[in-house]
């Protein structure tokens, strides 16, 4: 993975120091360069956290910061061999005797939605080429990539955030447990009021405990 070439470049690209997105993410100042450079040499490897703290640094979306090995053609090659692999893209001479990738549906259906993406990506670039848009706006879409509302062919549900996610999960808990004692002490009436009418000295609510 070629992260680290990755954060240099987004971080070059913001005009944005080592030391000054060191102290974003909450590194000391005295060494905030330092811990920068080795995350760029990839001498250090960030985890998820950090990769999601320099994200937000960057104004990105962190997969944008975790890219395949595409540090060399050779790791290039097979990361394009791999997607020929899962997602069928292939390869074929087009007209003008240059090389053409494209994906083999008929063989490989499941990667439906991954046509869609690309078609997506046809359709900012063709944008861009006919100056539809400017580079800045083409980068903005790339490197947030996906974005509820701004994909042609790909429909993205908005996800919650996870804070909110928990928060409705705990109400829910809280409506459910009310509505359990609600129905458990309605029963437990109904039976008691049956007991005493058809049995004599046995309560039926005393068999269920």
């Amino acid at each position: 993975m070629a992260i680290g070439e990755r954060i240099h470049f987004f971080r070059t690209k913001r005009g944005m120091t080592q030391k000054y997105v060191g102290g974003q993410i909450g590194f000391d100042e005295k060494s905030a360069d330092v811990r920068m450079a080795q995350y760029e040499k990839e001498t250090r490897v960030p985890k998820d956290n950090l990769i999601k703290a320099l994200a937000d640094t960057f104004d990105v979306n962190p997969e944008a910061l975790k890219v395949p090995d595409i540090d060399s053609y050779v790791g290039l090659m097979h990361t394009l061999f791999t997607l020929e692999d899962r997602y069928g893209l292939k390869i074929e001479k087009a007209e003008d005797g240059q090389p053409r990738l494209y994906l083999d549906l008929k063989h490989f259906p499941d990667s439906s939605q991954f046509y869609d993406m690309m078609m997506d990506w046809m359709d900012k670039s063709e944008a861009l080429e006919s100056k539809q848009i400017s580079q800045d706006e083409y980068d903005q879409w790339r490197y947030h990539y996906p974005v509820v509302g701004q994909t042609t062919h790909t429909h993205f549900a908005k996800v919650i955030p996870q804070e909110l996610s928990d928060m409705l999960i705990g109400r829910c808990d809280i409506i459910f447990e009310s509505i359990y004692l609600g129905i458990y002490r309605h029963y437990r009436f109904v039976l008691q009021l049956v007991s005493r009418q058809l049995f004599v000295g046995v309560e039926v609510f005393d068999i269920f405990q």
